[in-house]
């Protein structure tokens, strides 16, 4: 999946603002970046057709929320660029990693050291099922 540079910034502003509807969500941008309001209405309906977000009738107008938290984004767009390079058996993945968490700080590495161990938990629990 593709996210264009406005529909990254729309979901930030979301998952900082939810609810939020079309004109208010112009009115953030339009001081610093401008635009027309039917540019943002196009980029909340895109995200909304990506399944990206949730939206319910508010009188004439959608109230929009993210459907996905920002942390599960990130992993399902990591999963969908992993998946055309990685083989079944490739521990390329794991590698990426790796070299990733040479950029994290100790408090970084703790708290992901922290989540592997909820994941073996996780998989512990389910293999006694």
């Amino acid at each position: 999946m593709l996210l264009g540079e406005l529909e990254k910034q729309v979901l930030e502003y979301l998952w900082k603002n939810q609810p939020a509807d079309a004109k208010q969500v112009h009115s953030y941008f339009e001081k610093d970046r401008g635009g027309s309001l039917n540019t943002i209405q196009s980029t909340l309906e895109r995200l909304f057709k990506k399944d990206l977000l949730s939206r319910v009738k508010n009188g004439h107008a959608y109230q929009y929320f993210p459907k996905v938290a920002r942390q599960e984004l990130i992993g399902q767009l990591i999963k969908s660029i992993t998946h055309d390079f990685v083989t079944e058996d490739e521990n390329s993945v794991v590698a990426a990693f790796s070299s990733i968490s040479s950029d994290l700080d100790e408090k970084q590495l703790d708290k992901l050291e922290a989540m592997i161990e909820q994941q073996r938990q996780k998989i512990h629990k389910n293999s006694e099922k």
